[in-house]
């Protein structure tokens, strides 16, 4: 390998959260998705069924605000790649959203 060449590096961690207002994620979450610009002509589901699916469901809601990319906003010669969030309740079944890809 050269010196000029790029390394991958894969970045673990593990983060609890206290959710204290639950109503104020799936309202943040549900906001985000109506703003987003997404062509609900190719999806399976409205926007007011994906909404209130996410308003019932606060894992998915929180794993959708997650952004990684932010974690290394300062850190010189790095640039992100890409990641996979997810949220869990307790010691319940994981619910998970890849995050979109950002080849370099």
């Amino acid at each position: 390998m050269r010196d000029d060449e790029p390394v991958v590096v894969h970045v673990h961690c593990r983060v609890e959260v206290v959710v204290d207002d639950p109503g104020a994620v799936t309202a943040l979450a549900e906001r985000q998705l109506r703003q987003a610009d997404i062509d609900w002509a190719d999806e399976a589901d409205t926007l007011d069924e994906a909404a209130a699916a996410l308003r019932a469901d606060l894992p998915s809601a929180l794993a959708g605000l997650v952004d990684p990319e932010r974690l290394l906003t300062d850190v010189p010669g790095v640039r992100f790649r890409g990641a996979h969030c997810w949220a869990a309740p307790g010691e319940g079944q994981l619910t998970n959203r890849p995050s979109r890809d950002r080849p370099g």
